[in-house]
């Protein structure tokens, strides 16, 4: 515990991280007041479905439930893109305010408009419904996986001197959880799926790899 303290001491982290930090939590909090029997079933839907089979129906993006936790994914994935860039670029120090106001800001209108063109597909294939279902799935395990990547950036902030290996290793491990959830969600809707097989793998190339793509050769020039 001693030793615990000691390294807690050694990482000086600005007043703003740990403000970014309580206010996921309160948003947590709001959530689990406003609907708590939902929010037990959404944390505990890796290892059980039942928060779909119950709230299935109620696939509405923006009722304040959802809402809420979007905001905790925005803050929790910008906050550790801030600590990847930190890390790897010498330009990017702990007290860039700006280099995070632009991540979040960036992270927000990257999933704004790529939910924007998705809901246009939908609407120009008459697959409303079913567009807005799988969007609901993706978006509850995209939540889910923001919240244990919150707990990864309190580790790393104020326990852990997180090294190289760290953070690809944690960059990795939410990409392959991503990718799960992806299969999982095509999985649910394959039948709906294998009749627009084509149009699928447009959507997929258009919207699910080729935005990553550009992101990552953008970071990789700077």
């Amino acid at each position: 515990m001693f030793n615990v303290i000691i390294l807690l001491q050694n990482i000086s982290i600005p007043d703003w991280m740990t403000l970014l930090v309580f206010a996921c939590f309160v948003l947590m909090a709001a959530a689990k007041l406003l609907n708590s029997p939902r929010f037990n079933e959404f944390i505990f839907l890796i290892v059980s479905n039942k928060y779909f089979l119950v709230q299935g129906k109620n696939s509405e993006i923006f009722k304040p439930f959802n809402v809420l936790l979007l905001l905790v994914q925005i803050l929790s994935v910008s906050l550790f893109l801030f600590l990847f860039f930190a890390h790897f670029f010498e330009s990017v120090t702990l007290q860039d305010t700006l280099v995070f106001i632009q991540i979040s800001g960036f992270y927000t209108i990257f999933i704004g408009l790529k939910f924007y063109i998705e809901k246009l597909i939908a609407n120009l294939f008459s697959i409303d419904t079913h567009i807005n279902q799988y969007l609901y799935h993706k978006l509850t395990y995209r939540n889910l996986i923001a919240i244990l990547l919150l707990l990864i950036n309190m580790l790393f902030m104020y326990a852990v001197n997180a090294g190289t290996n760290a953070f690809i290793a944690v960059l990795v491990i939410v990409l392959l959880l991503n990718l799960i959830s992806l299969l999982y969600s095509y999985k649910t809707y394959e039948k709906l799926i294998s009749n627009h097989l084509f149009y699928f793998i447009l959507y997929l190339c258009a919207l699910e790899i080729s935005p990553y793509f550009v992101i990552y050769k953008i970071v990789m020039t700077q």
